[in-house]
């Protein structure tokens, strides 16, 4: 558990450059620059990676092991594409740091959840995590080509589903995690509803302060 806290220690302090420049800034021209890209972005962006783990720990309590986590994939997917084209999820940041909360409880809870609901809670996330990646292809000057849009998207899905089925194994397999109630289950829980917390708090300071102040 000391590990676990330090690593989310130490992912709340990364800086946003190290988030989201998985290419050191550079732009994107190839499918293979795509394909790093779509790969690095959620495992180098804490906020991603701690949800898809906590993710695919809720998901293994589920009768959805797979298929649930897969429904946060299309849905991220689907995101990724609307904000490419040009429609961005309102709130984007703000709600990414809420699924942390809300899915980090729902594993601190001790309670699986039903078939169905994960896979409307995760996909519902899912569409504001992608809408965040397609900001980094939309942002891009002169935007990027078809093969650069293809090598990122499969990179983003592939980690992603990746993370959140390894995530459920280890929770298993070397955490011992064989129910919802588990103890170290509800540690991992615990951790991710706590950067949760971190990050809404520091999404909605500036607002809060801006709203105050007025």
């Amino acid at each position: 558990m000391k590990k676990l806290l330090a690593i989310a220690a130490a992912s709340v302090a990364a800086t946003p450059a190290l988030a989201h420049h998985p290419l050191a800034g550079q732009p994107m021209e190839t499918f293979a620059h795509g394909l790093l890209s779509g790969i690095g972005h959620p495992v180098l962006g804490f906020d991603h990676a701690f949800f898809v783990i906590a993710m695919g720990v809720a998901a293994l309590f589920t009768a959805g092991r797979y298929t649930a986590p897969a429904g946060y994939i299309a849905a991220m997917l689907t995101g990724c594409g609307l904000m490419y084209a040009g429609v961005g999820m309102p709130m984007a940041e703000v709600m990414i740091a809420l699924s942390l909360l809300v899915v980090g409880a729902v594993v601190l809870s001790g309670r699986a959840l039903g078939a169905g609901t994960a896979v409307a809670l995760f996909a519902a996330f899912g569409l504001f995590h992608g809408s965040a990646f397609g900001g980094s292809i939309a942002a891009q000057e002169g935007g990027v080509n078809a093969g650069v849009l293809t090598g990122y998207l499969i990179g983003l899905g592939v980690i992603q589903y990746a993370i959140a089925i390894a995530a459920g194994w280890v929770a298993e397999r070397m955490l011992g995690a064989r129910e919802a109630s588990a103890v170290n289950a509800r540690l991992v829980g615990a951790m991710v509803a706590g950067v949760g917390v971190f990050l809404t708090l520091e999404t909605v300071e500036g607002p809060l302060v801006a709203l105050i102040a007025g």
